[in-house]
């Protein structure tokens, strides 16, 4: 016990907070730059929906101009 008190006491307890507040910052950033992915590929999935939308607006448009000429 006398050991680790020695040490905290010196330049161990600098070591211990140093470690703490470097783990710390690497999962603030970590997090910080998982979240930055999902936003860009959520941004990347916007014009292909736009696009399935459209080809679902054009699909049924063509069905309504040929269902209007067969009659």
């Amino acid at each position: 016990m006398h050991d680790l008190m020695t040490f905290l006491s010196g330049n161990g307890l600098w070591v211990m907070i140093i470690a703490v507040v470097a783990i710390t910052t690497w999962f603030k950033f970590r997090e910080k730059e998982l979240r930055t992915h999902e936003e860009l590929r959520a941004k990347e999935m916007e014009p292909l929906q736009k696009m399935k939308e459209l080809e679902i607006e054009l699909e049924k448009t063509k069905g309504r101009s040929s269902t209007g000429q067969a009659s």
